[in-house]
């Protein structure tokens, strides 16, 4: 579970570090990755404590939503319609729904917790 937050940080002080500038043609096509980026990790993150992950799913899930996004935004470009919104609209919902559901996973555990200690030390 810790690998893929990892990864997360170390990227972000590699981003931060480095004088990399990226094109403005291109902000929406990197804005978009990095939602599906982040939403395919955060759903890793609420599959591990559910006890459902699988390797596959994630690698899979990983470079097809970010492809998925790229296309979108690629397409609305040629179309001159703003079709990235349409995939920023979707995987944002999707992060916080996952972020959602990974608090409550982690509060509950945390009340069990709390519970069982309580138990033990009476």
């Amino acid at each position: 579970m810790w690998l893929p937050i990892l990864g997360l940080l170390i990227g972000i002080f590699l981003g931060l570090i480095t004088d990399l500038s990226i094109p403005e043609q291109y902000s929406n096509y990197l804005s978009i990755a990095v939602l599906a980026a982040l939403d395919t990790l955060f759903g890793g993150i609420r599959a591990h404590l559910q006890n459902v992950y699988d390797d596959n799913v994630f690698i899979s899930g990983f470079f097809f939503n970010i492809a998925l996004a790229a296309s979108l935004a690629f397409l609305g470009v040629h179309l001159g319609v703003d079709l990235y919104l349409a995939a920023i609209f979707a995987f944002g919902v999707r992060l916080f729904q996952n972020i959602a559901v990974i608090r409550r996973i982690l509060l509950v555990q945390w009340s069990e917790k709390k519970k069982s200690t309580k138990l033990a030390d009476k």
